[in-house]
């Protein structure tokens, strides 16, 4: 490993944040990448992502993204037996630590799964920020549940991504705090003033539904093939890469255009040119505990939403008159002429109003004060043992 790494200020009593991750930073920019910006901001970041397999010989890739921030991938030659691989990373962890020069840190985990190259590690805390239930998802491993357990009985502090989340977990662990799907009301509401379209935008006829997100298992995708053939004169954009299913399953009509994964940055300028914005979720063991961090942006985007019945959807979204909840292709077509009628100042006055403490700036912070009081106690502790 022959990175060089930035030197840790003697003056900074921050704790470095050592995190890993089963979402690679450059897929889809959500909620790991808000929080982990912004934690870049005060102290190093070290973000470390599950193996890609290559050619060559096994080793660690460190690119810096911003100033104190680092993404870790490791390169893992084909062939390489699962037993292997644990070993090798273990030993890059741990030579990875000591090229950093830090003896504290904060461990933070989206998987369980890489507990096997960690829990020999000696953080200072250890946070699970729990975004789904992965073990619901498509073909996971009965090892991910073990490791589950494990994690939740190491961790500090667990944090879930949705109340329906927080709700399943709560009684799993001494510390679990719910924090949903937070918005940059900026980025988003930069929708409002755009004038321009995109290109391979622009030439899609109106009215137009969209959907901006990863295309998987979750999506519901006879309700959206149902809903197009119900109304040919409609035009269903659909943006984001596609995972976890073939390309052969998708719907293929005239008017179901998909335009594939853009950046962050690009997202308003799509959001700006639509109708209804959609969320045709699936109701499904993956979906059962999901908080869509689209929900917000596309209301900050000034875009009315229609969503099939997901929880953190349905609550608080749709019961507070933001979003319109429909199930089946009938209603789904009724929700979006509905959509198309409202009286946007008045939905964007609720909706600035009901997101006025949803940054994910203030969730950042919340999540400072737990770790630091983690880290408080702790010191707490060792000083009484000391005297």
């Amino acid at each position: 490993m022959s990175n060089s790494f930035p030197e840790r200020s003697a003056s900074s009593a921050s704790n470095d944040l050592v995190c890993f991750s089963h979402l690679r930073w450059d897929f889809v920019f959500q909620r790991p990448q808000h929080l982990l910006s912004r934690f870049a901001k005060k102290q190093r970041v070290f973000f470390i992502e599950e193996p890609v397999f290559c050619d060559g010989d096994s080793h660690l890739q460190v690119e810096k993204r911003q100033d104190a921030l680092h993404v870790v991938q490791p390169h893992i030659k084909h062939g390489t037996e699962p037993e292997v691989i644990d070993n090798f990373l273990k030993k890059e962890i741990d030579k990875l630590i000591d090229e950093l020069d830090i003896k504290d840190f904060i461990a933070w985990y989206y998987t369980p799964m890489m507990l096997r190259w960690s829990d020999h590690l000696e953080p200072s805390a250890v946070v699970y920020d729990c975004m789904d239930e992965l073990s619901a998802f498509k073909n996971a491993p009965q090892e991910l549940r073990d490791r589950e357990v494990e994690l939740m009985s190491r961790a500090d502090l667990v944090f879930t991504g949705g109340r329906s989340l927080y709700e399943a977990k709560r009684e799993k662990h001494h510390s679990v705090h719910c924090f949903p799907s937070s918005i940059d009301v900026n980025h988003f509401a930069r929708a409002l003033d755009v004038s321009e379209e995109p290109e391979d935008q622009e030439l899609i006829s109106h009215p137009r539904i969209g959907f901006c997100g990863v295309i998987d298992e979750r999506a519901d995708l006879e309700l959206l093939r149902s809903v197009a053939e119900m109304r040919p004169d409609w035009h269903f954009v659909m943006i984001g890469p596609v995972v976890k299913i073939g390309e052969d399953e998708l719907p293929r009509l005239a008017n179901i255009h998909y335009l594939g994964g853009k950046q962050y940055d690009e997202l308003p300028d799509y959001i700006a040119g639509w109708d209804v914005a959609m969320m045709p979720f699936a109701l499904n063991e993956s979906t059962r505990f999901i908080s869509p961090t689209k929900t917000p942006e596309y209301l900050a985007a000034g875009r009315p939403v229609v969503s099939t019945p997901i929880r953190d959807v349905v609550r608080p979204y749709g019961e507070n008159g933001l979003v319109h909840i429909a199930s089946t292709p009938e209603q789904f077509v009724s929700a979006v002429e509905k959509a198309m009628s409202e009286d946007s100042e008045e939905r964007l006055r609720g909706v600035r109003e009901f997101m006025k403490d949803m940054s994910w700036d203030i969730t950042q912070g919340r999540m400072s004060e737990l770790i630091n009081e983690v880290l408080e106690s702790r010191e707490g502790r060792a000083s009484a043992v000391t005297v």
